[in-house]
């Protein structure tokens, strides 16, 4: 369209040269579809959409030529390389630089690591030493599989407060209390095996997953649901652990409005809780958050995160020991940690079709918390994740370690964060991690004895600061975008409310919801040619734009599918004044009702339209025919292929030529200005 710079009249068909003229010329021929699939797509002088046969057969021969290279030596080691991701960053592996930072920042979370797993396993309401499983296995098996230079799996509070409301739910703990040594050791069993088949059933589904190339199901948990999520999750965990801070043995509510519940139940026994476990959790919050804080605010300074969990640890049990507080004022103490693994036991098949509406929403977090943390660590580090090959990592470690009676598991965010801060490279600092984790299974376990259970209450607590402080962020949410403020909202206040699992789903629902609503709530915007360019704005700008009276050009930036078709049909009846029957009638208001009464020529800018079904289809088709018995000749440019491909088979080639189908807007009306007899000849190009 450089003819139409600077132009003041309607230039007649002969000015226009032919395609294959020097590029310094000012006009060349515009370009159809047909004409372009002739010169650069084909041989074929008409456009015409493949077959769905042939596609099919293509399809199956590119699989099976795929195949036949992955069977071969060379594609069975591509195959291996790629599955196996230490097969191609330890090769290239920087020793002097890098192992330093990797032991520092693996020993370094691995001791955060034993507290904190002990603790989350009081969340998922199992023993204590079923954390540090959970702290091993995961980690292990993910330095081999996962993509994630920086990420840290094991265990997660979310994760963990979820698979506790099931497992309560699956086995309750009987009604008449004071249970004997051997009836707890039997319900603890119970529990474990729960917990273990959640987990078993959380990996398969991933797996599945996996073998579906469902890596794209991530983007359905948008940042704001998931930040929605960890927040209100963190609320959660803070009331559930009131009872353990204050001393008082209250059983644990589930089911909808828990939060609540526990909240009244706290309130009604708040008399009778325990002077000696209120005094420890004051005195370790009064430790935890400061040191915390420093960590944040001097991380540039320090040499390494100051563990201040593991001190915490070793202080509380060194003054629980010395001054028999198990005894003397009935504190809760962790006891005997056993030492070494627990044999392998697979999961009791016959409970999975009663945990599989919990596994679902575990294996949809699992993943979503691990994809979103690995590629913000990628993208700040410049490396690339395989999302598919992080579901694959995920699954086997979550189906593994359930054989070894570990609970759910994904990336954390205090402990990868922590990870980054202490100067971790590569996923080999997962390997140092496990180390200590080993360390403290089979030889230190004993010096946890005297572990008042208050001080894994505050090391929950404690964790999750950094979840309570993303309700910051909301101010600046609402500037940038108030719709995902909304989705934040209502999401929080259902997971809140309700459940976790509950909360999420309706997250989701609601956040797709609003897609739906915007995709129907697009604008069609009628064009110009802004002075001196080759660009069409739409109208309402405020630059000088070139319109020619008899041409609208229009532009519909939206899916064309069943949602949308009502709102499309509606939105081109007004802009081009057509009644149902397809006549053309005068609009009520609006100052452009003479603009509407003249229209000859009608262009859509097609480049929008994402995807269209049958139904957004056959609407086009409709559309093409009324604008025929109205004399209105239409034009579609730039439409993408398979949405063209979708409308050529609703039959859009029976109303229209292929001379009507162009790739681009400029050549579209190029092709209207070369034809002066398809406007109004009386009328000539003005500015607005």
């Amino acid at each position: 369209m450089s003819g139409l710079r600077g132009a003041r009249h309607c230039p007649g068909s002969g000015e226009a040269s032919d395609l294959k003229s020097p590029p310094d010329a000012r006009l060349r021929e515009p370009l159809t579809e047909a004409r372009f699939q002739q010169l650069f797509g084909g041989t074929d002088p008409e456009w015409q959409p493949q077959p769905q046969g042939e596609l099919g057969w293509s399809r199956w021969c590119g699989l099976w030529r795929r195949w036949a290279r992955a069977c071969s030596w060379p594609g069975a080691w591509r195959l291996l390389r790629a599955r196996l991701p230490p097969l191609r960053w330890l090769p290239r592996y920087r020793w002097r630089a890098w192992l330093l930072g990797d032991a520092v920042a693996g020993v370094t979370v691995g001791i955060v690591h034993v507290p904190q797993g002990m603790a989350f396993a009081l969340l998922t309401s199992v023993p204590p030493v079923f954390g540090l499983y959970t702290s091993f296995f995961p980690i292990f098996i993910y330095t081999l599989l996962g993509t994630g230079r920086h990420l840290s799996t094991g265990t997660f509070a979310v994760l963990s407060l979820m698979t506790g409301s099931a497992v309560e739910r699956l086995v309750p703990e009987p009604l008449a209390g004071n249970l004997s040594g051997i009836e707890r050791e039997q319900l603890d069993a119970q529990r474990v095996g729960a917990a273990a088949a959640i987990a078993f059933a959380s990996g398969a589904l991933m797996l599945g997953m996996f073998a579906l190339q469902l890596g794209v199901l991530s983007t359905f948990l948008s940042e704001p649901v998931v930040k929605a999520l960890t927040s209100g999750a963190a609320l959660h965990v803070l009331v559930s652990q009131l009872p353990s801070l204050l001393g008082l043995p209250l059983p644990r509510q589930i089911g909808y409005f828990a939060l609540f519940k526990t909240l009244a139940a706290v309130l009604t026994a708040l008399p009778q809780s325990s002077p000696a476990e209120l005094t420890i959790s004051a005195l370790s919050l009064a430790l935890l958050v400061p040191v915390k804080e420093l960590n944040v605010r001097f991380r540039d300074r320090l040499p390494t995160p100051i563990p201040g969990e593991i001190v915490m640890v070793l202080l509380a049990s060194v003054l629980c020991f010395t001054s028999s507080l198990d005894t003397r004022y009935n504190v809760q103490i962790v006891g005997l940690l056993p030492g070494g693994f627990p044999e392998p036991l697979f999961p009791n098949l016959a409970e999975m079709p009663r945990i599989l509406a919990d596994s679902l929403p575990m294996a949809l977090v699992t993943f979503a918390v691990s994809a979103s943390l690995a590629s913000i660590y990628a993208d700040k580090y410049s490396y690339t994740i395989d999302s598919n090959q992080e579901l694959l990592a995920h699954g086997v470690s979550n189906l593994i370690s359930s054989l070894f009676s570990c609970f759910p598991n994904s990336a954390t965010l205090a402990t990868t964060s922590l990870l980054v801060d202490a100067g971790g490279n590569t996923q080999l600092a997962g390997l140092f991690s496990c180390v200590v984790v080993l360390s403290v299974l089979l030889w230190l376990g004993p010096f946890f004895y005297y572990l008042p259970k208050a001080v894994l209450a505050c090391i929950n607590i404690s964790s999750m600061r950094q979840m309570f402080f993303q309700m910051q962020e909301l101010p600046q949410l609402w500037r940038i975008s108030r719709m995902d403020f909304v989705v934040w909202m209502v999401t929080w206040v259902a997971v809140v409310t309700l459940s976790v699992d509950l909360g999420l789903a309706v997250g989701v629902i609601f956040s797709m919801m609003m897609v739906v609503c915007r995709t129907q709530r697009a604008q069609c915007l009628a064009l110009g040619l802004a002075e001196g360019t080759e660009l069409y704005r739409p109208l309402r700008d405020s630059h000088k734009l070139l319109q020619v009276p008899g041409l609208c050009i229009l532009s519909y930036p939206a899916p064309l599918y069943f949602g949308t078709r009502g709102q499309f049909r509606r939105t081109l009846e007004e802009h081009l004044g057509l009644r149902e029957c397809g006549k053309r009638t005068p609009k009520t208001d609006g100052p452009s009702d003479a603009a509407a009464q003249s229209v000859r020529v009608v262009i859509i800018d097609c480049s929008g339209v994402t995807f269209a079904d049958a139904a957004g289809a056959r609407e086009v088709v409709q559309l093409a025919s009324r604008c025929r018995d109205a004399g209105i000749h239409l034009l579609l440019a730039q439409c993408p292929a398979p949405v063209l491909e979708t409308l050529t088979q609703a039959g859009l080639l029976d109303q229209v030529t292929p001379e009507q189908l162009f790739v681009s807007v400029q050549d579209a009306a190029a092709h209207v200005l070369s034809r002066p007899e398809l406007t109004d000849p009386k009328t000539c190009t003005v500015w607005v």
